[in-house]
């Protein structure tokens, strides 16, 4: 049976306050196997016989929305784009192993139009990288070099579509977590 991982958007920011066990409940009742959370911020890890992550998306999204009573956008991906994510080098190994920068990964629901995605990418300056690929944006912040005028929902408005950010690190425990089940 296919893992995959959702990574939530609106779990446990904005006074919405979710605990991973009844998280992990919620998506059991949808009929998952194997349901993990990894962190406090909306990740959960299952097993589903579904084969298609936009049905599996709307699926999360009805039922969490009837159930917590308010939207979560969801966003599934199979372990291998996991695996792929976390190891993608949007900028070069010296920037991204600078002391102190940190790479975010914002992930959203399908690749951007071209306006979109030159949007976001011109609004790149000496403190922020950005760069898209794919169904994932990637946001380099250089605290070093001043402070990021930046956050998630400025980035989210600049790509015109939903997205939910994770700290890199995150992303690459999930998959070196996980990557033993391909």
């Amino acid at each position: 049976m296919p893992k995959y991982v959702a990574f939530l958007r609106a779990i446990n920011v904005g006074g919405h306050t979710v605990k991973m066990d009844h998280l992990r409940r919620l998506f059991e009742s949808l009929g998952f196997a194997n349901v993990e959370t990894f962190i406090a911020s909306g990740n959960v890890i299952f097993d589903s016989r579904t084969k298609s992550t936009r049905l599996l998306e709307r699926k999360i999204e009805n039922h969490l929305e009837e159930m917590l009573g308010y939207e979560v956008t969801t966003f599934v991906r199979t372990i291998d784009e996991v695996a792929q994510v976390a190891a993608y080098k949007p900028f070069d190994e010296a920037e991204l192993n600078a002391e102190g920068n940190i790479l975010y990964i914002g992930f959203i629901a399908g690749e951007p139009t071209q306006e979109a995605n030159a949007k976001f990418t011109s609004l790149s300056n000496e403190v922020n990288g950005l760069h898209v690929r794919g169904r994932e944006v990637y946001w380099l912040r250089r605290p070093s070099l001043g402070v990021s005028e930046y956050e998630g929902g400025k980035l989210e408005k600049s790509i015109a579509m939903r997205a939910t950010f994770r700290n890199s690190t995150t992303v690459k425990k999930i998959a070196a977590k996980y990557a033993k089940v391909l």
